[in-house]
């Protein structure tokens, strides 16, 4: 068991770090991504495993690169999960990806064949639903979110009962300019949530932009500032960094970044698990949002 929790942190090959989320462990993180490139981390030995065992009583994963990359999982990963259980160590996994909810979240673990929970998912489409609600967001119809993203953050916004537009509907969306052209926006959108979108264009940056430029109050949430994402095995793809980015440019706002790393999410992980954050480690393959994180 100590050594399939230490091959977790060190890869086999997938490239994974770990790093205590707890006392000193952000600080430590922060240093880690500053400093210059160092040679290959070293393996925990047997006797490194077991302390580190010892003093963790929680391991939130990351899922994208770590637990699978595209539609295959990661050698060792199932063996690692099941050693974990075993010892009564709790898991949580944590993804930036927000096109699926939890639920579709949860479909994706059981085709690969793992045995998770649905209340062990942590996903950054939920994370932007829970910050709203967080924040008291309206859910009696006076205010809505307009949604740049996929399927899973209107699922989840569903679910919290907070009224959205945009998404999928305006995937097919064009622009054809002409004089005097305009594009109206509702005033009643109170917050903009930019998640990885596939089908993104210009008729929902243009809109995005509109609400949180116009509307006074108007939140820019982002679910996450990725650069890249492992849609496949096969090579890295643009990652929501591209999304986001593009709206900032727009507007010349910064948003709330609600998925890791924020401060948001690892304090609803830990609040909703019931986790002591000095207990906990992350297993992750990004220095700037993982182990940052």
């Amino acid at each position: 068991g100590a050594g399939m929790a230490a091959r977790a942190g060190a890869g086999r090959g997938a490239g994974r770090v770990a790093a205590a989320a707890g006392r000193g462990g952000v600080a430590a993180a922060r240093a880690a991504v500053s400093a210059p490139p160092r040679g290959p981390a070293a393996r925990l030995d047997d006797g490194k495993a077991k302390d580190l065992l010892a003093g963790v009583g929680a391991f939130i994963l990351d899922c994208d690169g770590v637990v699978w990359r595209g539609d295959s999982v990661l050698p060792g990963v199932p063996e690692t999960l099941a050693a974990l259980r075993a010892a009564g160590k709790q898991l949580v996994f944590v993804t930036n990806n927000s096109t699926k909810s939890r639920a579709g979240y949860l479909g994706k673990f059981k085709s690969l064949g793992l045995d998770v929970k649905a209340e062990e998912i942590y996903s950054s489409s939920f994370a932007a639903a829970a910050y709203l609600q967080a924040n008291k967001f309206p859910t009696d119809g006076s205010k809505k979110v307009y949604v740049v993203g996929e399927v899973g953050i209107g699922e989840e916004l569903e679910l919290a009962g907070i009224p959205y537009m945009g998404g999928p509907d305006d995937a097919g969306k064009t622009i054809d300019l002409s004089p005097g052209l305009r594009l109206d926006q509702d005033p009643d959108v109170g917050a903009v949530i930019v998640g990885f979108d596939r089908n993104i264009n210009y008729h929902k940056i243009q809109y995005a932009t509109l609400c949180i430029r116009e509307n006074p109050g108007c939140e820019f949430i982002a679910t996450n500032t990725d650069a890249v994402t492992h849609l496949t095995d096969a090579q890295e793809w643009a990652g929501n960094g591209s999304m986001v980015g593009a709206i900032k440019g727009s507007t010349q706002r910064e948003p709330t970044v609600v998925g890791k790393p924020s401060s948001f999410m690892l304090d609803d992980v830990a609040q909703r698990f019931g986790l002591n954050k000095s207990e906990i480690c992350m297993i992750g393959d990004r220095l700037d949002t993982d182990i940052l994180f």
